[in-house]
């Protein structure tokens, strides 16, 4: 299973809890689309992850920044990824970041509020924040493997799903 979340925020530990800790410790990868802000966040991140794929975001420390990288392509059950904090231009600047990789999904954070959309030949993720909402919903993404590609569903940290997508 992978979980995909971001925008955590915080200066000092990873703030996950309830189904989204969840995720995070029985993931099989955990994908974090930037905004650590410091080192202590990332490291308490990779403590409870078994597999941490992660960008810094626009709010990362140098400290971070030395770390991570902006942008990341992989591969999990045949279908390609490119991971990144933001683009500009919106789905349309997504989708062409995720053309430009090869991609099947772009992964995506910043808005602190979730999308899963298809643009073209795209999918665009978006976990939103589970942390800091701004006013949406505290939500992350798990996507199970299933066949050559994943069921996706997101999640509120209280546990209601929210809705589920094929990958």
């Amino acid at each position: 299973m992978i979980a995909i979340v971001s925008d955590t925020h915080s200066r000092t530990g990873h703030e996950l809890a309830g189904r989204t800790l969840e995720a995070v410790r029985r993931a099989d990868l955990v994908v974090h689309a930037g905004d650590f802000t410091t080192t202590a966040v990332l490291d308490a991140f990779e403590a409870e992850s078994s597999r941490l794929v992660a960008v810094r975001g626009n709010n990362a420390t140098a400290a971070v920044t030395d770390r991570l990288p902006a942008v990341r392509t992989f591969e999990e059950n045949g279908v390609r990824f490119a991971l990144t904090h933001r683009q500009r231009g919106g789905s349309t600047g997504l989708s062409l970041f995720g053309q430009e990789r090869d991609a099947d999904v772009v992964v995506s954070g910043h808005t602190h509020r979730h999308l899963v959309e298809q643009a073209g030949e795209v999918l665009l993720l978006n976990p939103g924040s589970y942390a800091q909402p701004r006013g949406n919903r505290p939500t992350h993404i798990e996507l199970e493997p299933e066949g050559k590609g994943f069921a996706g569903r997101v999640y509120e940290m209280s546990g209601e799903l929210v809705t589920e997508f094929p990958v």
